[in-house]
């Protein structure tokens, strides 16, 4: 039986600032329902879905927008192959307008008691179905993200998620329990928390238009995704204007691209670089924790051990030492030959 209960349904207090902060502040999370208005979501979905019908990613004999996966062409993040078509995905406009919506902004800075900014870095997930194995395991944003602690990230499915396409789901007061002990693993993520956090686990279903918020603290994993259907959704990020921001947050998701990639044939006038005339705190991130990460990814990889996957390809991709590349070049041969 899962353990896994309902979320508690905020669409009723979340026009009630001090009832909606007060419940955020209690669960770490806030799931509101017809939040944002379907034909917004589902233009975005359908220009998303041109991107992925020409990268080969639909079966070429179903309708784009019945999002039906050819599972010939899974990959992931950040191999090259997925990094191609989702630096496509990120250069849609209607993507990055999204997070200045009113019914976001309004909502958050109720959270937040604040004035509050969104953050330029927004994320979109492409997740393949039955490729199980890569489903995102429970994390906290802070571990990557850092800045302020009090960032909030609006989770937002493009189309309706039954049981079968999973979705988010939320550990709920966990936000106020500290960063927890994590290891490798597959994923979005590339780590784990290793506990189980019993009893603490809340989700459901989706419908167009939904947005689920939480904490930065807040542990959350995503539902793995069966059936035939790529999941669709999109990570924006808010916080505090006064508050502190890494530097990561201000570049885009892959840092091999900038902003002018990114913006390369917008028309004037679509966000670009609306936050260089704040003036903002940048602080540097703690390191301690991807240096954490990378070691235990090389301890576990010297033992055959396939989570450690995800973080080694991280560290060949993103990993400004070379010889730490060099290195997980070489664990990631190793376990290619081992499981060959």
């Amino acid at each position: 039986m899962s353990d896994v209960r309902p979320f508690f349904d905020a669409t009723r207090i979340a026009s009630d600032a001090a009832e909606a902060r007060g419940r955020f502040d209690r669960d770490g999370y806030l799931f509101v329902r017809g939040l944002l208005p379907p034909p917004v979501v589902e233009d975005l979905r359908r220009q998303f879905l041109t991107v992925l019908r020409d990268a080969g990613w639909i079966a070429g004999d179903s309708p784009a927008t019945d999002q039906i996966a050819d599972l010939s062409a899974f990959t992931v993040e950040p191999e090259p192959a997925y990094q191609k078509v989702y630096n496509q995905l990120y250069s849609v406009p209607a993507f990055h307008a999204m997070q200045h919506r009113s019914e976001l902004m309004d909502l958050v800075g109720a959270m937040l008691d604040a004035p509050v900014m969104p953050q330029p870095r927004v994320i979109a997930r492409v997740m393949f179905p039955e490729r199980t194995a890569h489903t995102t395991p429970a994390h906290q944003d802070f571990v990557p993200v850092q800045g302020a602690a009090d960032t909030i990230t609006a989770w937002i499915p493009l189309t309706h998620l039954t049981t079968e396409m999973g979705g988010l789901e939320i550990a709920a007061g966990t936000h106020r329990q500290g960063v927890f002990d994590f290891a490798p693993a597959l994923g979005a993520s590339g780590t784990e928390i290793t506990d189980p956090l019993h009893g603490a686990w809340v989700g459901g279903t989706f419908q167009q238009g939904d947005v689920l918020f939480f904490h930065s603290m807040t542990v959350h994993r995503g539902a793995p995704a069966t059936g035939a259907r790529l999941r669709l959704s999109v990570d924006l990020r808010f916080q505090r204007m006064a508050d502190p921001i890494s530097p990561g947050s201000l570049r885009p998701h892959d840092p091999d691209v900038t902003w002018d990639d990114i913006y390369a044939g917008w028309a004037p006038g679509q966000h670009q670089y609306y936050w260089r005339d704040w003036d903002l705190d940048i602080v540097a991130i703690d390191t301690q924790y991807n240096e954490k990460r990378d070691a235990m990814a090389f301890e576990v990889a010297a033992k055959g051990g396939i989570e450690a996957r995800a973080t080694l390809q991280r560290i060949v991709a993103r990993d400004p030492d070379p010889e730490k590349k060099r290195k997980a070049e070489e664990a990631l041969a190793a376990l290619d030959a081992e499981t060959s």
